[in-house]
């Protein structure tokens, strides 16, 4: 992967694993969702050293359920819903394992373009629509994984000087403006549903 411009208010050590483990940025992903981005992404390191060692699809795939969730559900709790999340990281592995050689690299790596990119993330466990775009948008932007047409696979979140989700944080600032945008978005369908 390209040297990754991303840098959240994490512990450095989890940025750093974020930057050279395709699968710690995947499961960062995975668990981004009804907890902050920062715990989500720097639960995969957090996972590690609970683990003793780098994430590795295989093994997380192979693991033992029961024993996952329990990983998961520590204090402090890797995700708001542990067993759900381990779970759902389990299923993650096991594609990875079927289809990929358990290498999340392969995910994007050789894509023909930005839309086989978007269907193959969308294809995961737990990755609808927007979800997939978001991640599209993060390789490109920040990993420089760019086939042609990624940002149009990438829909909103892959314009440029856009602050619309993680693919956009580089900075206290930019992770400021992500922010208001989030809340925005919030707030607008929260008036649609009154």
């Amino acid at each position: 992967m390209v040297a990754m411009t991303l840098v959240l208010p994490i512990d450095p050590e989890a940025n750093r694993l974020l930057e050279r483990s395709s699968l710690a940025l995947l499961v960062g992903m995975v668990l981004d969702q009804q907890v902050s981005m920062e715990k989500a992404f720097s639960s995969p390191y957090v996972l590690a050293q609970r683990l003793g060692h780098d994430l590795d699809a295989a093994e997380l795939a192979g693991y033992d359920t029961e024993a996952l969730i329990a990983l998961f559900a520590t204090p402090p709790a890797l995700h708001r819903f542990p067993k759900a999340m381990a779970t759902r990281v389990q299923e993650v592995c096991r594609v990875l394992v079927e289809r990929y050689d358990g290498d999340a690299a392969l995910l994007w790596s050789g894509v023909a373009d930005g839309p086989e990119l978007l269907r193959r993330v969308a294809d995961l466990p737990g990755f609808g629509r927007q979800k997939a775009q978001i991640f599209v948008a993060l390789l490109g932007k920040r990993f420089g994984v760019t086939p042609q047409d990624w940002r149009t696979a990438a829909g909103g979140y892959g314009d440029p000087g856009a602050y619309r989700s993680v693919a956009d944080v580089t900075d206290a600032d930019s992770l400021r403006r992500v922010r208001e945008y989030k809340q925005q978005m919030k707030a607008a369908a929260k008036a649609d549903q009154g």
